[in-house]
């Protein structure tokens, strides 16, 4: 079988990584890869811009690829799936209009409504005078969300009123039409990223993100710094619920809306005394969810990401998984999630590998044969072990080991796991 990746993050090695894992996997082409992806066995990677979907086509063709699986949300929402399935290519990944599930917040939520799935109360807003009305009718803390894609930074979580108004007046100036407005829930987020062939669903282990740059989850949001899988706070019986309550229903609704979503539907949840609450949808794999994730996945993957393309997921009836826990340390360059400096040397990663871990590349490139940094996240460390101390304990090791010029990381990634 011979595959192609769109994207160049973490998410995308990891993916790549899983799939030469198996001998049913001749070819893993990489559009356009990193620095990792250019070390695997079995993967090459090719110069494309994930939004060349002419040339990524004639690539398909040239090397008869037999599914192409997307990773990040821009090409999805730009419509790569209906263009290469009218080339009559396999696609894993939602087409234009289930993409808006990530791309448009307002979309999504009436989607929440129509499907009757539990989510926070609130309001759409093309004014930003409204908008500020309503918030200071609300009071603070409340949840402030850019109706469009924003790399995961388009989700502000006020404080105060005067944080949540000059939020409003910051995201219309950056050119977002419209604006979510919800309130604030209390718990502990979950996310839970589920397969599906627009009938069935499988969820994958559920994981939890450490959103915050700083640690004890203070500062900024970024893209997420670590995750652990699985969440000790989703057990199978309450996954269970989540498929039933969120899930099930959002691919039926989608169904009856003639939408044919076929890919990953990605839940962030927030959990409060058994209770669940749907915060937002995305429609590809998480970063850094996937870095800990598919570690753990023993079911072959390129076996159920092409039943997903075909419509005949229910051929698995359950997906097999280590009995282990897994956690991953993001490595960020100085100044992440703002300004930051590239082309750092980095070095140590045979050491890091050899602890054992997983090292995967997110922004990183070769420059004259030597690996820099190229980006706010570097790389993602992944240990795995029986327990979340035995894997914590190793991934630390192996982050020591590692060095570039302004290296940050948080050192408290899988804190909520030892509680539970």
């Amino acid at each position: 079988m011979k595959v192609l990746v769109v994207g160049n993050g973490g998410r995308e090695h990891a993916i790549a990584w899983k799939l030469v894992q198996s001998p049913q996997v001749s070819l893993c082409l990489c559009v356009p890869g990193n620095g990792g992806t250019a070390n695997l066995a079995k993967c090459e990677n090719i110069s494309l811009s994930v939004e060349d979907f002419a040339g990524i086509s004639e690539l398909c063709k040239d090397n008869q690829i037999d599914l192409v699986i997307v990773g990040p949300e821009v090409p999805l929402s730009l419509g790569i799936t209906n263009y290469l399935q009218a080339e009559n290519i396999k696609v894993f990944g939602p087409d234009q209009v289930g993409a808006q599930i990530e791309a448009s917040k307002s979309w999504a939520k009436a989607l929440m409504d129509e499907a009757g799935v539990p989510t926070a109360l609130g309001e759409t807003f093309t004014d930003a005078k409204l908008a500020q009305e309503y918030i200071a009718q609300q009071g603070a803390p409340i949840v402030v969300k850019a109706d469009g894609l924003a790399a995961g930074k388009g989700v502000i979580v006020a404080s105060t009123v005067e944080e949540a108004q000059n939020a409003i007046a910051e995201l219309f100036e950056l050119g977002f039409e419209k604006l979510v407005v919800e309130e604030f829930l209390v718990g502990e987020e979950v996310s839970v990223l589920a397969l599906t062939d627009g009938i069935t669903v499988r969820p994958l282990l559920p994981a939890q993100d450490h959103k915050r740059i700083g640690e004890g989850d203070t500062g900024n949001n970024t893209g997420g710094m670590g995750v652990y899988a699985p969440a000790p706070i989703a057990p199978p019986q309450f996954m269970e619920k989540i498929t039933q309550e969120v899930l099930q229903p959002t691919v039926e609704t989608l169904r009856k809306r003639g939408i044919d979503y076929r890919g990953v539907l990605y839940a962030g949840l927030m959990v409060h005394e058994g209770e669940i609450k749907l915060l937002e949808y995305n429609c590809r794999f998480g970063d850094p969810e996937t870095q800990a994730i598919l570690p753990l996945l023993e079911t072959p993957l390129e076996e159920i990401l092409l039943a997903c393309a075909e419509q005949r997921l229910s051929e698995f009836p359950s997906l097999k998984w280590k009995a282990a826990s897994s956690v991953c340390v993001v490595l960020a360059s100085e100044g992440y999630p703002g300004t930051y400096e590239k082309e750092k040397e980095i070095t140590g990663i045979d050491q890091a590998e050899q602890q054992p871990a997983v090292v995967f590349h997110a922004g990183t490139k070769m420059q004259l044969g030597q690996l820099v940094t190229d980006g706010g996240r570097v790389l993602g460390v992944t240990a795995t072990g029986e327990t979340f101390t035995d894997a914590i304990a190793q991934v630390y090791q192996a982050v020591e080991k590692i060095d570039f010029e302004g290296k940050y990381y948080r050192r408290d990634i899988g804190h909520r796991a030892l509680k539970h």
